[in-house]
């Protein structure tokens, strides 16, 4: 099956999962689920596999053990890749349309002290700080779960401060729900914007991958 775009039927099913999150309503609507966001989604997955890598579909059920929130289904159907240094791509349907994500969503303490380094140095900081920026331009949503204060051993005057804060190094673009979304013109969109993210993911798996993921 080629991919051919997520089918209007696919946000609906969202919009009324949202409202009625009950085994009745998911069972009454797992037909377009399947046809409408899974075969679709593992279509456009397969399609980009060979530029970006085999991704991880997500299954639609929530782990509920620990959670306040017993609602049983997720609200969205993602994908993620995942890359050298904790970089990855994420890919995401739901009754608001398309987002988009790249970056490091979850840093070890290590990985945060060398994101750090780097940040720190005159031209590795300024290269980082320069991508994000044209991210930023291009409609691009910049987040690193900051501490609030000054991380220590770093000076309060740093130029880069504000980076030197995050614990972790991520981006994601919300599209909405685009006409486009329903047809192939989708794949490209979702090539381009994971393309897009590629300097960010290659700074991470230089800068904050371990030497034995950085040879591979």
């Amino acid at each position: 099956m080629s991919f051919a775009g997520f089918p209007e039927r696919a946000m609906v099913f969202y919009e009324g999962l949202e409202a009625d999150n009950s085994k009745t309503y998911w069972t009454d609507h797992r037909a377009v689920y399947d046809e409408c966001v899974k075969a679709p989604m593992e279509a456009l997955l397969a399609e980009l596999a060979g530029e970006f890598g085999e991704a991880k579909f997500f299954r639609p059920y929530r782990d509920v053990r620990y959670a306040k929130d017993k609602t049983p289904y997720k609200n969205h159907a993602g994908a993620v890749i995942h890359g050298t240094g904790g970089g990855g791509l994420y890919v995401q349907i739901s009754a608001a349309g398309l987002l988009l994500a790249g970056g490091a969503w979850h840093l070890e303490s290590e990985q945060v002290q060398r994101m750090r380094r780097a940040i720190a140095d005159d031209h590795l900081g300024r290269a980082l700080e320069d991508e994000l920026s044209g991210l930023r331009r291009a409609g691009w949503v910049i987040s690193g779960n900051p501490i609030k204060t000054r991380p220590q051993g770093y000076d309060r005057d740093h130029p880069r401060l504000e980076l030197l804060r995050f614990r972790a190094l991520s981006t994601h673009r919300d599209y909405g729900d685009q006409s486009w979304l329903a047809t192939r013109d989708a794949l490209q969109q979702i090539r381009r914007g994971w393309r897009r993210l590629a300097p960010l993911n290659e700074w991470i798996a230089t800068h904050l991958g371990t030497a034995a993921e950085r040879v591979r």
